[in-house]
């Protein structure tokens, strides 16, 4: 079994802070530079950054998924916040133990491409609202956490390194911290946790402006796109909510979102998992969809047996290499991607169990 080498962690901290300079927006690096990803598709590149983004997603096949943050330390998966129904406040002391000290980028990425993996798509923000990036529009960060890291630029660094895709996952129609976003009731039941008396962190009637959250959203998604260098895609989540209420869909401003993701990077992919407004360049379902796509088609699944984010109660029980393997099977009938999740333990580091499998996919798909 690999060991992660948490020596190298020391110099991918260091190099983080160099990688704003690398990360630019398109009309800094220019049209002829192609990404290190689409390195193969450069003639098509030049072309039509996007068909040739397009092109490579469809031959990926096999992508790795990270659900990591907060929730990661009380190992109960990704919804404790809102199953559980911990106030935002006591929900964010959580902040303070948060250290992802065997988080290591570089063993990460070198396990995927171990796997026959293509691309890595990260939570950069899930609903509970907390950022694995430096961010200007909130401090409820990595950054500013013990870890004081930005994993975002960490994983950035090592996938343009080892012409890795790039994807970046982001909660976008839910969340349970911003006093702005969606309230139960006008947005479907589980936007947000059912608190048994009002979260004094909310706002509520007159006082609630959707707008202000919709920019927030804008402009955290234009600092992922502007300070991190190629990416491949942005992975919407949270579609249940905008999707509850189609007379006030329009508020999201989602199309104008959309166009403003390929304006500051053109080869960029939009997903909205099964899709939202019919616009999407990809759909990426859960692991039970069973339909068909008019665009490329992605399953997301877990070697966990169900839960996306760190459930201690699961260990001993991960998803075997056979298993994976089946699943690879399935996509590829129906001509579709597996993005096959890990949720790393509250350190950061990768579940051992999953090193196992995934290092035995890689044998079985060499051979």
């Amino acid at each position: 079994m690999p060991i992660q080498n948490i020596n190298r962690r020391s110099l991918l901290c260091s190099g983080a802070a160099t990688t704003a300079a690398l990360a630019v927006s398109p009309s800094v690096f220019g049209d002829s530079a192609v990404p290190s990803y689409l390195k193969d598709y450069a003639a098509l590149y030049k072309k039509d950054p996007r068909a040739a983004a397009l092109q490579y997603f469809k031959e990926a096949k096999f992508g790795l998924f990270i659900h990591y943050g907060l929730y990661s330390l009380l190992g109960r998966g990704e919804w404790v916040q809102l199953q559980g129904k911990i106030p935002v406040r006591e929900y964010a002391k959580l902040e303070n133990d948060f250290t992802a000290k065997n988080f290591d980028a570089d063993f990460i990425t070198d396990m995927a491409l171990e796997a026959g993996m293509k691309y890595v798509n990260i939570t950069t923000r899930h609903h509970d609202s907390f950022c694995l990036f430096e961010s200007k529009y909130t401090d409820f960060t990595s950054t500013n956490s013990p870890a004081k890291r930005d994993l975002v630029a960490e994983l950035a660094e090592e996938c343009r390194k080892k012409g890795l895709g790039f994807y970046l996952y982001y909660s976008h129609g839910r969340d349970w911290r911003h006093p702005h976003a969606p309230n139960n009731g006008d947005w479907g039941g589980n936007a947000r946790p059912k608190y048994d008396s009002p979260e004094p962190f909310y706002k509520y009637g007159e006082d609630q402006d959707l707008q202000i959250y919709v920019e927030f959203m804008k402009n955290q998604i234009t600092e992922l796109l502007t300070n991190y260098g190629p990416v491949g895609g942005i992975w919407l989540d949270g579609v249940a909510t905008p999707a509850s209420r189609k007379g006030k869909l329009h508020l999201f401003e989602t199309q104008e979102l959309y166009d403003h993701i390929h304006s500051l990077q053109p080869q960029v992919l939009v997903s909205y998992k099964q899709g939202l407004i019919g616009t999407e360049d990809f759909k990426a379902p859960e692991r039970h969809f069973k339909g068909t796509s008019d665009v490329p088609l992605e399953f997301c699944d877990t070697l966990q047996p169900w839960k996306w984010g760190y459930d201690k109660s699961l260990d001993g029980k991960h998803k075997t290499a056979d298993q994976v393997m089946e699943m690879l099977s399935k996509a590829n009938k129906m001509d579709a991607n597996l993005l096959l999740n890990v949720g790393p333990l509250p350190d950061g580091s990768i579940h051992p169990e999953d090193v196992k499998t995934l290092a035995e996919v890689g044998r079985k798909l060499k051979a």
